[in-house]
């Protein structure tokens, strides 16, 4: 019992101890300052993504055929609309994003290659948008059917 008290002991002591510092004293001044900006552009406004669709529907085709389709992305938002990136689902849908900052009020198309070799029946492809806007990420989608080859 005696043990167990002792050792109760040091590790509450030990507790006490390592946490006297002060917590406001390990924040770098630096990242208040970045912080202070960013909230500051906050105020102005975010931007705001929008698509014309949020789905590109290819139709039928064969299997090996290549679709070229495009999104038009609108910013609706106050403030300058970037996009860091974009990712497909598949190595079979191949996407170009515009790399410019898109201002408020204007628009830019997303393009993209979808090619069929390799699959059959129905498509259901994702594009994986990085942005600057309140949700990060948007996602849109080229979904159709693939005849096989005989």
């Amino acid at each position: 019992m005696k043990k167990t008290t002792i050792i109760l002991i040091a590790i509450i002591s030990l507790a006490v101890l390592s946490c006297k510092d002060n917590a406001a004293s390990k924040v770098k001044s630096k990242n208040i300052e970045t912080a202070k900006a960013r909230d500051a552009k906050m105020n102005n406004g975010m931007p705001v993504i929008a698509f014309d669709k949020k789905a590109y529907e290819f139709g039928t085709i064969n299997e090996g055929d290549k679709i070229d389709g495009s999104f038009t992305i609108y910013n609706k938002g106050k403030a300058d609309l970037v996009i860091t990136g974009a990712r497909a689902s598949c190595g079979c849908t191949v996407p170009s994003w515009p790399k410019d900052a898109i201002k408020p009020g204007d628009s830019a198309k997303l393009n993209f290659v979808f090619n069929s070799r390799g699959k059959r029946g129905k498509q259901n492809k994702s594009i994986t948008l990085r942005t600057n806007t309140e949700n990060v990420t948007e996602i849109i989608r080229v979904t159709g059917d693939v005849i096989p080859k005989k």
